[in-house]
């Protein structure tokens, strides 16, 4: 694999952290299971690109997008806190609902963004832009996990938490379970929609189908960083999901360049296939794992 190519796993996996960030918050925190992701992550995305077309600084864009991301949140909460819609079925609905919305918000199956200002511009050029893009979403992704790891120390992060673990609980403490999920909800699929905003000015253009299986990524990278590192303290946990984010992106790379994989016919084309696969073997690791550790003789 060469340099160029890591550094473009890299800047991938960077960007698939706010991603698996968002996903660790819903599934693991508020045991909540969201595939708002996978219209969240174009929304944040359609959002930034329209919003840099029509003249506005691109940080305020990937703010905005972040915003229209959090508010998808919100509906999928709201629908299964105040309609009693079971949360998958909640999920569904507000994905399916979004891909409309995102044909509407930018007017267009894609948008591009040749010509326009990114984040990027005046900063990355053609000699440094393969590792300069890394260090930019890098610090966005720095800044995301010190927020985060900052708001679970707080009290409303830990009535978050305990609202996951043992509702009833947390109810019988005077906790609002109700809103807390509603702000959980908001919060991860802001931080997804963040990375659909970064990934579009990456990519050069906003695409209805950018987020076909985007939840899934994020559950890989959960699962691979929980499993290399396994942690309670959340601060760890955090780094724990970032780094499985990075090391997804890589395998898929390696995996999609490899010389055997292409000899026996595997391409581009079978990205998802290979996702497929990684997230399986990422299921199963940990298992295989805790058998290892029983029947190994003391």
């Amino acid at each position: 694999m060469s340099l160029i190519a890591f550094f473009g796993a890299l800047a991938s996996g960077v960007i698939y952290a706010l991603v698996a960030l968002g996903v660790l918050m819903s599934f693991r925190v508020l045991d909540f299971p969201d595939l708002t992701a996978d219209g969240s992550f174009p929304l944040g995305g359609a959002v930034a690109a329209v919003a840099i077309v029509a003249g506005i600084n691109p940080w305020l864009a990937c703010l905005l997008g972040m915003i229209a991301g959090a508010m998808a949140g919100v509906v999928t909460a709201w629908l299964y806190v105040k309609l009693n819609i079971l949360q998958l079925l909640a999920s569904i609905l507000v994905m399916v609902a979004l891909y409309t919305v995102n044909l509407r918000i930018m007017g267009a199956p894609n948008l591009p963004l040749l010509g326009e200002p990114t984040i990027f511009a005046n900063i990355v050029t053609p000699e440094n832009g393969y590792w300069m893009r890394c260090v930019i979403i890098g610090g966005v992704v720095l800044v995301a996990k010190l927020i985060v790891d900052w708001f679970f120390s707080t009290e409303t992060g830990l009535s978050m938490r305990a609202t996951g673990s043992t509702p009833r609980m947390a109810q019988a403490q005077g906790i609002n379970t109700s809103m807390m999920t509603i702000l959980g909800m908001a919060i991860s699929n802001g931080l997804i929609a963040l990375g659909g905003a970064l990934f579009v000015q990456t990519q050069g253009g906003a695409d209805i189908s950018i987020g076909i299986g985007t939840i899934v990524i994020g559950l890989a990278a959960v699962i691979i960083g929980e499993t290399i590192i396994p942690a309670k303290r959340i601060w760890l946990i955090t780094l724990a999901v970032i780094i499985g984010a990075f090391l997804y992106r890589l395998f898929i790379q390696i995996a999609l360049s490899s010389e055997t994989l292409r000899s026996i016919g595997f391409g581009p084309q079978d990205l998802n296939l290979v996702t497929a696969l990684l997230v399986v073997i990422a299921l199963v690791l940990p298992q295989a794992k805790a058998k290892f550790l029983t029947r190994r003789p003391r």
